[in-house]
């Protein structure tokens, strides 16, 4: 039988490979113009994919199923993708152009990263699925450690250690998914997500095991608990636009592949344990937590389980878990481009202490940070984040599974502490270093109402005491106590300005351009996505 390939149905990988293509020709050729080129990819990617969502297409196709299959679905899963790709270049950018990187290799491999992501949007079969998701996973453990020097600040974990460990894991993971694809094939011939199954018979049991290993391996990918361990050193040990990708990208490359499964096999039981585990450990750890991206690291897996919460349900919860994962990709994405913004080119994420004050320094930025956290946490004026947990507990209500739901809004309100307190600690003042002497011992303090030094200094000599006088005649009437008491000696302290001190140690934050726009566009969309009406996500979701 003689097969076709229909060409538009692959636009969006011919624009991520050829963006790949451009950026290798860019650096071998010219030496720079390589971010714009991977810009540029990214942007076409997008417009590729909205192409094919407006007319889907599908190819590769067998007698009755097709292993490239466009929708909806798929064309908002790789915009995403190729949005986030975007975003991540223009928080490098200042990185890459002061050398931290080598701007080639970087830009080379998160649109390698991105053109998995493509791959597993529109994959119709298990092996391109787990295909795309080893391509989209491959280029990061490189990007992890991909850095010339190490950040100025001393950090709990390094690139190349966080690279070996985020590897290691990831290996296990592929090769359990793998032996899962193996067992579901060896149980019931069909590797379609069309037609996939639990099998029927005496096979039965052992396509149950099959599909048991395929979402413990998929549950790597979105950092479920048990295997979690990987992302909090991972993260942070990376820098922080990286970490960025992964916290999101990845995710979300995880979301998509365990929502192909859950709805086609039975293994509720299964995902709503690793929900409930997920959900829970992230948001006890992350109150306990020093360190920004660390914070966030934790904050992601908690997350994660309120993604795997509607996946519980099976098909029914999948629109639900979409929609909450593209939320979540988004603010996620803000709060990490607010760290960046605030730390700076060359640096790690630093502490939660460095936040401190951010909001008066830079108004812009700590509304921004306050509006990412909010959402996650499921606030106003996050709307985007209450609207998201919103659908999640309404999906779980309605599939009969309330005491998921009521964990899950359990766990929203421990969330609560930890969103609070970053909140808060960027409009707390900042600690403001300031010297201050004591008077000695026999000296007398200096009364609040006597003049002191014209100028405020740290320290200037007391005018010296008068010498011996012949005292005047006394009135009448005067007594010994009414005589003035003599003037003091010894130093007088001085105290600077406390407000001219602040300006001088915690000076204004100033966001270099292309990061200043990568926050924009993410705030925006954050903000559109709050106001977007019910019947689009199901429109596009359902």
């Amino acid at each position: 039988m003689t097969q076709t390939v229909n060409h538009f149905a692959l636009l969006p990988l011919y624009a991520a490979g050829g963006a790949a293509l451009l950026v290798l020709v860019m650096e071998l050729a010219f030496g720079r113009f390589v971010l714009p080129a991977g810009i540029a990819g990214g942007l076409a990617t997008i417009g590729a994919a909205v192409a094919l969502g407006l007319r889907p297409a599908s190819t590769f196709c067998g007698p009755e199923h097709c292993s490239w299959v466009g929708g909806p679905q798929a064309a908002v899963v790789t915009v995403l993708f190729a949005a986030l790709t975007v975003g991540v270049l223009m928080l490098s950018a200042p990185a890459l152009r002061a050398g931290i990187a080598p701007p080639g290799e970087f830009c080379f491999l998160l649109i390698c990263s991105m053109a998995g992501g493509v791959v597993i949007a529109y994959a119709g079969d298990l092996i391109t699925l787990i295909v795309g998701l080893e391509t989209l996973t491959l280029p990061l453990y490189v990007l992890v450690g991909l850095r010339r020097f190490a950040p100025r600040e001393r950090v709990t974990t390094t690139g190349a250690s966080a690279a070996v460990t985020f590897f290691l894991v990831s290996v296990i993971s592929t090769a359990i998914a793998l032996l899962g694809a193996a067992l579901l094939f060896a149980s019931t011939g069909v590797l379609y997500l069309a037609v996939l199954t639990g099998g029927t018979g005496p096979r039965a049991p052992l396509a149950a095991v099959g599909g048991t290993l395929l979402v413990v391996g998929f549950a790597f990918k979105v950092a479920a608990v048990p295997l979690h361990a990987w992302a909090p050193a991972t993260y942070d040990g990376a820098p922080v636009p990286v970490a960025a990708y992964l916290s999101t990208a990845s995710k979300l490359g995880g979301v998509v592949a365990l929502a192909a499964i859950v709805q086609r096999l039975d293994t509720g039981p299964l995902v709503a344990v690793l929900a409930v585990l997920t959900m829970t450990v992230g948001n006890l750890v992350a109150l306990r937590q020093t360190r920004t991206v660390r914070l966030l690291a934790w904050s992601s897996v908690a997350q994660a389980g309120y993604i795997l919460a509607p996946l519980a349900v099976g098909s029914a919860g999948v629109p639900a878990a979409i929609a909450y994962a593209v939320f979540f990709v988004v603010l996620e994405f803000l709060a990490f481009a607010v760290v960046v913004a605030v730390r700076g080119r060359s640096r790690d994420g630093g502490e939660l202490t460095d936040l401190r004050g951010v909001g008066l320094r830079n108004p812009w930025l700590g509304a921004t940070l306050v509006l990412a956290l909010a959402g996650l946490a499921g606030l106003p004026p996050g709307l985007s984040g209450l609207f998201a947990k919103v659908t999640i507990v309404a999906a779980l209500i309605n599939a009969g599974w309330g005491w998921l739901a009521g964990v899950v809004v359990l766990n929203a309100v421990i969330a609560l502490a930890y969103y609070v307190r970053v909140s808060a600690l960027l409009y707390t003042r900042p600690t403001t270093p300031g010297i201050a002497f004591a008077a000695l011992p026999d000296q007398h303090p200096v009364p609040a109402e006597e003049p002191t030094a014209p100028a405020p200094t740290l320290s200037s000599p007391a005018a010296p005491p008068p010498g011996p006088a012949s005292p005047a005649p006394p009135l009448a009437g005067d007594t010994p106590e009414a005589t003035p008491a003599p003037a003091a000696t010894g130093t007088v302290t001085g105290v600077l300005d406390p407000n001219l001190l602040e300006k001088a140690t915690h000076p204004r934050v100033q966001v270099p351009r292309p990061v200043a726009a990568a926050i924009a566009v993410a705030a925006t969309a954050t903000i559109i996505l709050g106001f977007a009406p019910q019947w689009i996500f199901d429109a596009l979701l359902g």
